[in-house]
């Protein structure tokens, strides 16, 4: 579902495809920032949540409570570290059939899904 996006929102949305890892909206804003296109913070908030409803992002919750924001190019799976807040992404997917059900059943359009295990990495362990 293309919508009429904001300048803001282009801006955020070219950077985040430029990105290999997610950023915060924090991150954002600082590298827009030193790219001479200052925005204010809350104009980010308000363009990745914007970015987020049309399916064209990801956004997801570390460990730690914050959020980080991707291009939306295939579903994200990770082991989280509550220790030492890594995060180890996972290839395989054991959800897909489940997915597609759901969208049968409920007549829900998904856009991505997340799956995150939370735990204690071996570094940690020690």
């Amino acid at each position: 579902m293309k919508t009429n996006r904001t300048r803001s929102q282009e801006r955020i949305l070219k950077l985040l495809k430029t990105q290999k890892r997610s950023l915060s909206a924090q991150d954002i804003h600082s590298k827009l920032r030193r790219c001479d296109q200052p925005l204010g913070l809350a104009t980010v908030y308000r363009s990745l949540d914007a970015l987020k409803q049309e399916g064209i992002i990801i956004v997801r919750t570390l460990a730690n409570g914050e959020s980080v924001y991707s291009c939306l190019q295939q579903d994200q799976h990770h082991l989280n570290c509550v220790k030492c807040g890594t995060s180890i992404p996972i290839n395989e997917c054991p959800i897909h059939d489940l997915e597609d059900k759901l969208q049968e059943y409920h007549k829900f359009k998904v856009f991505y899904h997340t799956l995150e295990f939370f735990g204690v990495c071996d570094g940690c362990i020690l």
